[in-house]
């Protein structure tokens, strides 16, 4: 779930492996790690917390070696510590493995090893692998035998084939071994492994900003596929020891797009580049308003016509963009709906059939509830379109279509500038549907158009309510309670303001249809409850009206978000006026100044806004 980095070449390892881990560091973690081979041994060092404790312990005990294994966890077995730290060792202290993912079968092989007088170091189901490794090497090198250097390369690599044969659940891992010490063994299944290729020098890392400084050549590992680095090149296998042939790709994004631009955080610079995310987006898929889907991912508008239904399966902030789409879908192509997390999804008796379309929406591409989903609507023969922010993913390789967001990376854990993307690349798959059903006729797909190239200024003027937010963050940052309400399409959004105010503020917060509140949530509404009214120009304003007034009658302290010229709210102290904008792209705008509020209200509270506790930035895990 968190980062791997990996290097075999002619420089000092690890100063390039600390660069690549804090390039990383937007992922969430818990503890660090470093392993490398040094004068023909295996030597690492480890630190619970921040990489900065790792770095003043290799201030005291400096590390050397230009082959070497990066880690940054985030705890799922045991407790984050230096034991439980990344890489983890066989016994011989020769092996060394680091590893993202989940072993499921992990207590059943350490029971078998232990049963052979195994002993363990660590609580976590990754040393099981180490000692696995070291098993198989025995096995097909007994100790008897003479050592035999130049066949310890593949050695290697068959022992990590089988280990991984006896393993059930999701991996990216690398393996380094003192008696290999020129080489790197990594596999995947079900977790994001990337190789990065210099020249003269090879990269491993579990997300491309780990090396884009070194190199823009990549290969993105496929579930089931091993690579044998070396300094002079990668080699590809399956897990059945078949060589593969897999061509890099050149990564376009530039090394300033992963920097923070003068911004006091990552959250708050990708929070102001969302009118360019908006903008590239949309960039080229207007015109002509024909055949745009079927020219970029090869979507035929038969399939579009054909479809019965349509199944939107998402998690956490994708899930709210999913939501939206629900609305636009129906309205704008006439198609049938549903919405569901991915999470829940995976596990029911789905009715989907060969006439769906099931649309899937990760950033990361690698969440592993939205790819599971993914997997068990296709075994039922639903088609899948994925919308997702990273070229090459595992979920745009699983689905049969791919809209991309064009937002370049998104280091804040909290989403801010990939949600805008999502909307805006939902927008623009529901215009193609509706051009393509007949739903939309020219005159108003045009009008749809016009608007949507609108949209991006409409957010730059929404930024400028930033110095209005801060003041509101001010008078608001010490509430430990917070309401969001919203009606029809900005229903959503009162959900994401909610998610994106507990996420980095730890604030508990939660958003309702406003029309629910009678139905409950009003119980917890008094004189200390801040609530935040969605009430932007809509054709059902006058309900959401209502909802302030039940909420206003008792004593709760109003933000609202509304329309300029629309709406009177006397006694309200706080009004956030937006231009107008039609009612079904609202949500991407009026989203803005609330995740502005949850922002500044982080900061305040003097909360680690880029990297909140307990979350990681790519949910790789189940």
């Amino acid at each position: 779930m968190c980062g791997i980095v990996g290097y075999v070449g002619p420089r000092p390892a690890v100063p390039l492996l600390l660069e690549g881990l804090k390039r990383l560091e937007y992922r969430g973690y818990d503890s660090a790690g470093l392993a490398a081979v040094v004068g023909g041994g295996l030597d690492r060092r480890r630190a619970p917390g921040k990489l900065s404790n790792l770095e003043k312990v290799l201030k005291d005990e400096p590390l050397g070696g230009t082959v070497a294994l990066g880690h940054t966890r985030w705890a799922t077995h045991g407790k984050p510590s230096e034991e439980n730290a990344h890489p983890h060792t066989d016994p011989s202290g020769k092996i060394a493995v680091i590893h993202n993912g989940i072993i499921e079968n992990w207590m059943e092989l350490k029971d078998r090893l232990v049963a052979k007088g195994a002993k363990f170091a660590s609580e976590t189901d990754t040393e099981v692998i180490a000692h696995l490794v070291a098993e198989k090497i025995a096995e097909l090198r007994p100790p008897s035998a003479a050592p035999k250097p130049d066949l310890n390369e593949p050695l290697l690599f068959e022992a990590v084939r089988r280990a991984l044969s006896e393993v059930k659940g999701a991996y990216a891992l690398a393996v380094l071994w003192s008696e290999a010490p020129n080489t790197i063994i990594a596999a995947k299944t079900a977790s994001p492994l990337i190789i990065g290729l210099g020249e003269g020098e090879t990269f491993l890392a579990s997300d491309i900003p780990a090396f884009l400084a070194h190199t823009r050549k990549a290969v993105f590992l496929e579930d089931g596929e091993m690579a044998v680095l070396k300094r002079d090149g990668v080699t590809f296998f399956n897990l059945a020891g078949k060589r593969l042939e897999k061509a890099p790709i050149t990564i376009s994004w530039d090394r300033t797009m992963a920097e923070k631009a003068g911004y006091r955080h990552f959250m708050l610079k990708e929070i102001n580049e969302q009118p360019m995310s908006c903008e590239d987006t949309m960039r080229g898929r207007f015109f002509p308003l024909k055949g745009v889907l079927e020219r970029e991912c090869g979507m035929n508008p038969e399939i579009l016509k054909k479809t019965r239904t349509v199944q939107l399966i998402a998690c956490g902030t994708a899930y709210h963009a999913c939501l939206v789409g629900q609305y636009w879908l129906e309205t704008l192509v006439g198609l049938p709906a549903r919405v569901e997390t991915a999470s829940e999804f995976r596990y029911r008796e789905t009715t989907l059939g060969p006439d769906d379309l099931v649309i899937a929406i990760s950033q990361s591409g690698e969440t592993a509830d939205t790819l599971a989903a993914v997997k068990l609507a296709k075994e039922r023969g639903a088609k899948v379109l994925a919308i997702c922010n990273t070229v090459g993913a595992a979920l745009t390789r699983a689905a049969d279509w791919t809209l991309y967001t064009h937002c370049g990376p998104e280091l804040g854990v909290a989403s801010t500038k990939a949600f805008v993307g999502q909307l805006t690349a939902l927008a623009v798959l529901v215009l193609h549907a509706g051009v393509g059903r007949g739903t939309l006729n020219e005159t108003k797909a045009r009008a749809f158009v016009d608007d949507l190239v609108k949209v991006p200024g409409w957010i730059r003027a929404a930024l400028k309510l930033d110095k209005q937010v801060l003041q509101i963050a001010r008078k608001f940052a010490k509430k430990e309670h917070f309401l969001f309400i919203g009606r029809y399409v900005n229903y959503p959004i009162a959900l994401e303001a909610a998610l994106k105010l507990k996420e980095i503020s730890y604030i508990h917060a939660e958003g309702y249809a406003a029309g629910e509140l009678k139905h409950g949530p009003i119980a917890l509404i008094d004189a200390e409850m801040p609530v935040v009214v969605i009430a932007t120009k809509s054709h059902v304003l006058d309900k959401t009206l209502s909802s302030l007034e039940e909420v206003k009658a008792r004593g709760a302290q109003l933000i609202v978000v509304a329309t300029e010229g629309a709406g009177d709210f006397p006694d309200v102290e706080h009004v956030l006026r937006l231009p107008p904008v039609p009612e079904l792209l609202s949500p991407i705008v009026n989203i803005v100044p609330l995740q502005m509020l949850a922002y500044h209200i982080a900061d305040l509270r003097g909360c680690d806004v880029d990297q909140p506790r307990n979350l990681a930035k790519s949910v790789t895990v189940e």
